[in-house]
């Protein structure tokens, strides 16, 4: 018996933006996390922006499981038709049991309020609701999620918005900003965290890691060793244990 393959959600303009996300939320656990070890789409994170909506194209044909990286992109996919939503990356380094581990979620931002969508082993390290009134709110939710396994958050990464636009050429930025917060004061975070949100909102930040990995490519050499760049994403959300 061939598995059901889930419809894909379509925006209906009766729907609230929190009801839309719930949609998209319950599509990606429809598709399973991807328990089997082996990453069905090689996500790399340096690609233009154009080339990985194609890569969230091929998930809704393929329907297979997916892990937390892929869950990021399709989310953005997903959500492109909506100026309204702020979409940006949020990555997790925690540390457990001597191991350390990575996960990523997709940060969102609409009508003065924060949340996520995403794909994990744990059902309160993925999608948290449109209600957090600020940043540092929904970083400190997943920070208490965490600690429910023993895990210790030792590094968070914010991303800047990224573009509505699907056939942009530009990368995603993962890591604008980055805090080690096992080393910080929760007021010291909360801080950093408000203020970049606050020119995150104003659209004054530039994308910086993401540009400057462009440039250091030496000329003339393929932009794609495949395997190379692909293993570390496979590794990151193989542990993200989370």
């Amino acid at each position: 018996v061939q598995p059901s393959v889930p419809p894909v959600p379509n925006y209906k303009l009766s729907m609230s933006i929190p009801e839309w996300l719930q949609a998209i939320q319950t599509y990606m656990k429809m598709l399973q996390y991807n328990h089997t070890g082996t990453q069905f789409f090689e996500i790399r994170k340096t690609r233009p922006l154009s080339g990985l909506m194609e890569t969230a194209k091929e998930m809704t044909r393929e329907s297979l499981p997916i892990k937390c990286l892929e869950a990021v992109i399709l989310g953005i996919y997903l959500t492109n038709g909506q100026p309204s939503v702020e979409r940006f990356p949020i990555s997790f380094k925690t540390h457990f049991s001597g191991n350390y581990f990575h996960h990523v979620v997709l940060g969102i931002y609409c009508n003065g309020r924060y949340g996520s969508l995403g794909m994990s082993r744990r059902s309160d390290l993925m999608d948290k609701p449109l209600t957090y009134r600020t940043l540092s709110d929904l970083i400190f939710e997943f920070e208490d999620s965490y600690k429910k396994y023993l895990h210790s958050v030792k590094k968070v990464k914010i991303g800047l918005y990224v573009p509505h636009e699907p056939h942009s050429f530009q990368p995603i930025e993962w890591k604008q900003l980055v805090l080690n917060v096992s080393k910080m004061m929760r007021t010291e975070v909360r801080k950093e965290l408000e203020k970049f949100a606050r020119d995150m909102r104003m659209k004054i930040l530039k994308p910086s890691s993401a540009h400057s990995l462009m440039k250091e490519r030496p000329r003339g050499k393929s932009l794609s060793p495949r395997r190379r760049q692909g293993s570390p994403q496979r590794r990151a959300c193989r542990r993200d244990k989370s």
